[in-house]
């Protein structure tokens, strides 16, 4: 094993490194019976944290 392989990142640091740089969640979900879809939901999020060079979208409104 290299380094690299045997690495920890605890879950905080990854955190830390995904909202830096900002996360895109996107999914579907069909709930389905006999091949009938009864409930279907769509989702998209983002995850990014916000400072000075980022505003949050919300400023104007607080």
């Amino acid at each position: 094993m290299t380094v690299v392989e045997r690495r920890e990142v605890a879950l905080v640091d990854l955190l830390d490194r995904l909202l830096a740089g900002g996360v895109v969640i996107t999914g579907d979900i069909t709930l389905r019976i006999a091949d009938v879809d009864l409930v279907r939901i769509d989702l998209n999020a983002l995850i990014s944290s916000v400072n000075a060079q980022v505003p949050s979208p919300w400023e104007e409104l607080l």
